[in-house]
């Protein structure tokens, strides 16, 4: 590969690649759910996974039995109180909470003089980071709330390499959800996916898990695609 396409940064999903927030995501909803008389699942809730606030919202709706209707200002103030909620379970996260391998992932990355970005559809990106201890080990961290689209669109990942001055395709994507292996490879990055390869057919490389995360191969894998 020619040096204008080597790698120089490696893009982060939060949710589910650097901690695992889905149960506090989980509970907040259920809650929200329950309010509002709606039955929720964890099976519904996997459809949630990488989706914005207030799109996750939208969809809880239409599981009511009944349809339901409600006035921006409604749906607002119920997207924020789920917020609160998760808020307050998020409190208990500590270093623990890192998955496994990420912290050695990570360092091994920064010592090979690459950069480190963070890509996520959370608003509290910021807060579960520093919960775990982990705040400056990434350069960049995108704020979701000026972005204009959610993924699948690729706009965030084009945000963090624009934020880090480095082209796409000198950046790796590390995503847990289908709808973000989407946004990495439509903005022309190699795309790393966790979790089961059935659920990943666009993604360059499939692991099981973030323990299987290993720099130098992800590296030659990259420089040989």
């Amino acid at each position: 590969m020619s040096k204008e396409n080597s790698l120089k940064a490696v893009i982060f999903d939060l949710d589910g690649v650097i901690t695992d927030t889905a149960e506090h995501h989980y509970q907040a909803w259920k809650a929200i759910a329950n309010e509002l008389g709606i039955p929720f699942t964890r099976e519904f809730n996997e459809k949630l996974k990488g989706v914005s606030r207030m799109d996750s919202l939208k969809l809880l709706l239409t599981q009511a039995k009944t349809p339901v209707s409600y006035s921006d200002e409604e749906m607002e103030q119920l997207a924020d109180r789920k917020n609160k909620i998760y808020v307050d379970l998020i409190e208990t996260i500590t270093p623990a909470d890192l998955l496994p391998g990420i912290k050695e992932f990570i360092a091994e990355i920064r010592s090979s003089g690459m950069k480190t970005g963070i890509a996520s559809a959370s608003k509290n990106a910021i807060a579960v980071l520093t919960r775990l201890g982990v705040m400056d080990q990434f350069d960049v961290i995108v704020d979701v709330v000026k972005l204009k689209n959610s993924k699948p669109d690729p706009e965030i990942f084009l945000t963090a390499a624009a934020e880090l001055e480095v082209e796409p395709n000198n950046c790796i994507g590390v995503e847990d959800a289908a709808s973000g292996v989407d946004a990495i490879k439509a903005a022309n990055m190699f795309a790393v996916a966790i979790g089961n390869s059935a659920n990943f057919p666009h993604a360059d490389i499939v692991l099981s898990s973030t323990a299987e995360l290993n720099f130098q191969e992800l590296a030659r894998a990259f420089e040989g695609n």
